[in-house]
C-alpha cells in the first residue's frame, strides 16, 4: 500500500487543526501487531534486548502490576519498539498534520493498563504542553498507536475537542486520579465547559492530538491488558526554552544545551522529511 493513501487529506487536516486532534487508520498487519506485543511484554517484563535501559520504567520490573506503566524512551532498550517509534509513516502523518517540513522524535512512552485495574489505571486529565513548557513554539503533537483494539470499557484515550486553543492552563495533572474533580478545576479556571471525545481505535490504528489538548483516560474495565506505544513528536526547528517549569524533562538533560539551542541530534531523530522520496511505509 503506497503512503498517499493513508496520510490524511486536506480536510483530515482541517479537522485536526480546528479540533487538536485527528484519528488516523490503520498502519500495521495483524503479524506486526503479534510482534510489538511481544517486545512490549519483554520491555514491561526488564528484558531489554539491546542491553540498554530506558530512561525510566515505572513501576519497576518485577513488581506487581495493578497500576498503568508508563516506560520512558522504550525505543533505547529494544529494536522492534524503536521501529514504531521512528516509523516513517508515522513521521510523514505529522508532516502533513502540522504543516512541518520534518518531524523529530521528542520521546516515546510505552504504556500498559492493566485490566480491572480501577482508578489506578487512570490518566487524569492534562496538556501535554503542561510538561513540555521547555520547548518553543509549542506545536508538538503525540501519535498513540493502539496494539489492542481500544473502546471505553478498556480505557481509550478522551480528549477535549479544541481546547488547544484554550492556551496553556494552571490545572491539569497525568497522575490525577479523581477525574470528575479535575475536570471541575479545569472547567473553573477555563470558564469553559468540559465536552469530551472517546478515541476509539482498532488495533494497528493511531491517534494525534495536538501539545495543548486536554485528554486522560478512565479505568481498564475489562479482562484483558490494553497496551500501545506512544510517540511524541516535534517539528524540525523546535528550540529549548529555559527557565521554565520544563526544566526537569529528561530531554532537557538529554541536550545540555542553552537557551535557544534546537533540540537536534541522535537523541532527536527525524522520523520523516519532505522530499526524500520515500513511497512504501513497511518498515519490517
Amino acid at each position: 500500500m503506497e503512503w498517499e493513501a493513508l496520510l490524511p487529506s486536506a480536510e483530515d487536516v482541517a479537522f485536526y487543526r480546528e479540533n487538536g486532534y485527528w484519528l488516523a487508520p490503520r498502519i500495521l498487519s495483524d503479524t506486526e501487531l503479534e510482534t510489538l506485543r511481544e517486545h512490549h511484554a519483554r520491555v514491561v517484563a526488564g528484558c531489554y534486548e539491546t542491553t540498554r535501559s530506558p530512561w525510566s520504567h515505572d513501576p519497576p520490573p518485577g513488581q506487581p502490576i495493578d497500576r498503568i506503566v508508563k516506560i520512558d524512551n522504550s525505543h533505547w532498550a529494544d529494536a522492534t519498539m524503536a521501529k514504531l517509534a521512528l516509523h516513517p509513516l508515522i513521521g510523514a502523518m505529522a508532516c502533513r498534520l502540522t504543516g512541518a517540513s520534518a518531524i523529530r522524535l521528542w520521546h516515546d512512552q510505552l504504556l500498559l493498563k492493566p485490566p480491572d485495574s480501577g482508578t489506578k489505571g487512570n490518566v487524569g486529565w492534562h496538556q501535554d504542553y503542561h510538561y513540555w513548557q521547555c520547548t518553543d513554539p509549542p506545536e508538538l503533537l503525540t501519535a498513540w498507536v493502539a496494539l489492542d483494539d481500544v473502546t471505553e470499557e478498556n480505557g481509550c484515550m478522551q480528549v477535549v475537542p479544541g481546547s488547544h486553543k484554550w492556551g496553556l492552563l494552571p490545572e491539569g495533572d497525568f497522575f490525577a486520579k479523581d477525574l470528575d474533580a479535575l475536570r471541575a478545576r479545569i472547567e473553573a479556571v477555563s470558564g469553559r465547559s468540559f465536552r469530551t471525545v472517546s478515541c476509539i481505535l482498532p488495533a494497528g490504528a493511531l491517534s494525534f492530538h495536538h501539545c495543548l489538548t486536554i485528554h486522560g483516560s478512565g479505568p481498564n474495565r475489562s479482562s484483558r491488558p490494553r497496551r500501545s506505544l506512544v510517540v511524541h513528536l516535534m517539528p524540525e526547528g523546535t528550540r529549548y526554552r529555559a527557565g521554565t517549569p520544563g526544566d526537569g524533562h529528561m530531554n532537557v538533560r538529554l541536550l545540555s544545551g542553552k537557551d535557544g539551542d534546537y533540540f537536534a541530534g541522535p537523541y532527536f531523530p527525524v522520523l520523516y522529511r519532505e522530499g526524500t522520496g520515500e513511497n512504501s511505509w513497511r518498515v519490517w
